[in-house]
């Protein structure tokens, strides 16, 4: 659904984005951040969001080289789903923000986690708007 190139680059650049955070947010969380994570209760959470991150990352590098049959939202979603998800999940386990803004963020990027993935299935389809196919 994609022919432009840099919609390619994007998407390979968006997960080397979330792919490098993901490991180094990983690490951090596994070593820096061990204590505090564990005295707050938050190191199964933190967990998720780096699984949820790093899965996404591979996910959209896989959509980078299927630039041509995905449908141009579903990376976009992904990616934006994915730092709002996890994003907000370590800022919830550090304690830094507002919970009344962060508590709503966290769902918010799953929803568009989940937009992302429906768009990668509906990429598949025939778009009778697509041109010169």
């Amino acid at each position: 659904m994609t022919s432009n190139p840099s919609d390619a680059e994007w998407l390979r650049k968006a997960a080397a984005f979330l792919g490098a955070s993901g490991v180094a947010l990983g690490a951090i969380g596994a070593h820096a951040f061990k204590d505090t994570l564990t005295q707050r209760g938050m190191q199964g959470n933190w967990q998720t969001a780096t699984i949820y991150q790093l899965f996404h990352a591979t996910a959209l590098l896989g959509l980078a080289s299927q630039s041509d049959s995905v449908h141009p939202l579903a990376g976009k979603l992904l990616a934006l789903g994915s730092v709002m998800f996890s994003g907000s999940i370590y800022m919830l386990c550090l304690g830094i923000g507002p919970k009344a803004v962060l508590g709503p963020t966290t769902p918010l990027g799953g929803m568009l986690m989940i937009g992302g993935w429906a768009f990668v299935g509906i990429g598949g389809l025939s778009d009778p708007f697509r041109k010169g196919k």
